[in-house]
C-alpha cells in the first residue's frame, strides 16, 4: 500500500513538475479563474438593482400631483446613493413607444390626461406604464420598481384624503393622528422580513458558489483527459507504461495532480470573492473545502473516462464540451433552477455539478452545517464512486491494447 502511494505521488509530481516548466499553462491557469470573476462581477447583470436606467415618461396632465411623482422617480436611489432612474421627457404615448423602439430607454410611465381630474372626483386614476419587451430582465426590474413607486405615491395620496374626511366627521383630533389611523385602515396588514444570516446578501454572493464549483470541474475533467490525451500523442505514455508502477497508480497519480490545481484554481476563486466583491462566508471554510474536494472527486471519474474514450487531444476537447456546454446551464451557475421548466429541473438533477453548487451555497449564504447537506454530500460520494468503478476497468482496458 505504501509504495502504491508512492507510485500515485511520483505520476503526480511529475505532471505538476511538467506543468510548472509551461510558463504560458501556468499564467492562464491563474488568469482564467481571474477572468471568469471579473468578467462575471463587473458585467454580468445584478439582477437585484437598478443603476442610471433610461425611462420615458410622457406627462399629459400637468397638475401638481403627477410633478411630485415625476419628482419621486428622479430623486429614486438605490445602493451607493446612485439614481436608479435617468429619466427623459417625452410628448405623448406614441413618442415614448418608439424611443423603446430605437432603445434610447429601457421603459416608459404615461400620465393620462384625465390623471387629475379622476383625482379630484374621488374616482381612481391610472398610470400606464410600458415595458421594454426586448429585454426582459431589466424591463422585470424596472417595471417592478415603478410598480412600487407608483403604489407608494398611490397610498400617500389616499392616506391624506381618509385622514382628512376622519378629521373633518371629528373621529380623530388632529392631522398627524388621522393619518395613522387613515394609514391603519387602508394598510392593516404589515411585513418584516427576516434573513437567516444578518446583513444584506447580493447577486454574487449566489453566483460565487456556482462559479467556483464550475472552474473546478472544468479544471479537472479538462486537466486529466487532456493530460493522457497528450501524453498519448507524445508517446510518454508508453515510457510510463514499462516502468514498474501499476496502471492504478498511474491514472490515480494523474488525478491528484489535477485535484490539486483544480483545487487551486477553487481558492484563487475564492480570494478574489471575498477581495474583490465582498462575498462572505456565514458558514465553516472548512467545510468549503471539504464540498470542493468531495467535487473533484465526484468528477474524476469522468475525466478518466473522457481520457479512456480518446485517443487525440482534439477528441477529448470535443467530448468534454458536450458535457461542460449543457452542465454550465443546467446546474444553476448564473440563474436558480427552480426558473426552468419543469422537465429541465428533473433533467437538472442528475448533474453532479448541481449538488455541489447548492450545498456550496447552503454553507456559503446560509452558514448550514453538515448534516444540513447531508444528502448533497451523499449524492457526490456515490457518483464519484459509480464513475471510478466503471471509468478504471475502461482506462486498463485502454492502456494495454
Amino acid at each position: 500500500m505504501k509504495e502504491i502511494i508512492s507510485h500515485i505521488w511520483q505520476i503526480a509530481k511529475k505532471d505538476l513538475i511538467e506543468f510548472s516548466r509551461d510558463r504560458i499553462r501556468l499564467v492562464t491557469f491563474v488568469i482564467m479563474p481571474i477572468f471568469m470573476m471579473v468578467l462575471t462581477g463587473f458585467i454580468f447583470p445584478s439582477q437585484t438593482t437598478l443603476k442610471d436606467v433610461p425611462i420615458g415618461i410622457a406627462r399629459l396632465d400637468n397638475d401638481q400631483i403627477s410633478e411630485q411623482l415625476i419628482k419621486a422617480l428622479k430623486n429614486l436611489s438605490m445602493k451607493d446613493s446612485q439614481p436608479a432612474f435617468n429619466v427623459k421627457t417625452y410628448q405623448s404615448e406614441d413618442e415614448v413607444k418608439e424611443g423603446i423602439k430605437k432603445q434610447e430607454i429601457s421603459g416608459g410611465l404615461i400620465v393620462p390626461e384625465d390623471f387629475s381630474t379622476k383625482l379630484a372626483a374621488n374616482g381612481q386614476a391610472q398610470i400606464i406604464i410600458i415595458e421594454d419587451q426586448a429585454n426582459p430582465q431589466i424591463s422585470a426590474i424596472t417595471t417592478q420598481v415603478l410598480e412600487q413607486v407608483v403604489n407608494t405615491f398611490s397610498q400617500q395620496i389616499g392616506t391624506q384624503k381618509v385622514g382628512y374626511l376622519l378629521q373633518k366627521e371629528k373621529v380623530v383630533p388632529s392631522g398627524e393622528a388621522a393619518e395613522k389611523t387613515a394609514l391603519a385602515f387602508l394598510k392593516p396588514i404589515t411585513t418584516k422580513l427576516l434573513g437567516l444570516i444578518e446583513g444584506e446578501t447580493n447577486y454574487f454572493e449566489f453566483v460565487a458558489p456556482g462559479i467556483m464549483a464550475m472552474v473546478v470541474m472544468t479544471a479537472v475533467m479538462t486537466g486529466l483527459a487532456g493530460s493522457v490525451s497528450r501524453e498519448k500523442e507524445q508517446g510518454t505514455l508508453d515510457g510510463i507504461l514499462i516502468s514498474p508502477i501499476s496502471r492504478l497508480a498511474i491514472i490515480l497519480g494523474k488525478a491528484t495532480s489535477q485535484s490539486i490545481r483544480g483545487l487551486a484554481q477553487g481558492v484563487i476563486v475564492l480570494i478574489l470573492a471575498i477581495l474583490l466583491f465582498g462575498v462572505k462566508i456565514y458558514g465553516s471554510l472548512l467545510l468549503v473545502f471539504l464540498l470542493l474536494i468531495l467535487g473533484i472527486f465526484s468528477f474524476v471519474g469522468l475525466g478518466i473516462l473522457v481520457s479512456a474514450s480518446a485517443a487525440e487531444q482534439e477528441t477529448a476537447t470535443q467530448i468534454l464540451f458536450m458535457f461542460q456546454f449543457p452542465m454550465l446551464f443546467l446546474s444553476g451557475v448564473f440563474f436558480p433552477i427552480q426558473q426552468m421548466p419543469k422537465i429541465m429541473q428533473q433533467i437538472s438533477h442528475l448533474v453532479p455539478l448541481t449538488y455541489a453548487i447548492e450545498a456550496l451555497r447552503k454553507v456559503m449564504i446560509l452558514g448550514a452545517g453538515l448534516t444540513d447537506i447531508r444528502t448533497e454530500l451523499i449524492i457526490l460520494f456515490s457518483f464519484g464512486l459509480i464513475t471510478l468503478a466503471i471509468a478504471m476497468p475502461l482506462f486498463r482496458r485502454m492502456i494495454t491494447r
